[in-house]
């Protein structure tokens, strides 16, 4: 009897791990910490190569599921004033109250590098609607799934 008992509670550990795994998926990354520096830094480039001036993030929402991340950011400049929007492509969205003035990103980590897959700046919709349909990103991920 203890055979059987030891024999179904081993069975039962790949299982456990799993379900562990499972109930910390979504996480949000602490400030701070490496790998929420890893995503933002990542991001960062593309961003600030299209709005032509040094960002940083402040995170509205972000949430890491297994080798996903998602973020809903305000890129902001270093010194934490807004971004100079005129000098963007989105000049005329801003003029018009048409840019929500965030970025949302979703990012996969690949060979232990997070890549951008998709982002989104200036958005005056909901652009992650689609996202796990399009590149196979966890729904739980993503805001109101």
């Amino acid at each position: 009897m203890r055979l059987f008992v030891v024999t179904a509670l081993l069975a039962a550990l790949p299982f456990a791990g799993a379900n562990a795994v499972a109930k910390d998926c979504p996480y949000v990354p602490p400030a701070g910490s490496a790998e929420r520096k890893a995503i933002m830094d990542s991001l960062r480039g593309p961003v600030q190569s299209e709005l032509k001036q040094d960002v940083v993030f402040l995170a509205k929402k972000f949430a890491v599921c297994r080798d996903w991340a998602f973020l809903e950011a305000e890129p902001q400049k270093p010194n934490g004033r807004p971004v100079n929007w005129p000098i963007t492509p989105y000049r005329a969205a801003v003029d018009e109250g048409m840019c929500g003035g965030y970025v949302h990103a979703l990012l996969r980590k690949k060979a232990g590098r997070w890549q951008v897959r998709v982002y989104e700046i200036c958005a005056s919709d909901v652009p992650w609607v689609m996202w796990s349909d399009e590149y196979g990103a966890p729904r739980e991920l993503f805001p109101l799934h």
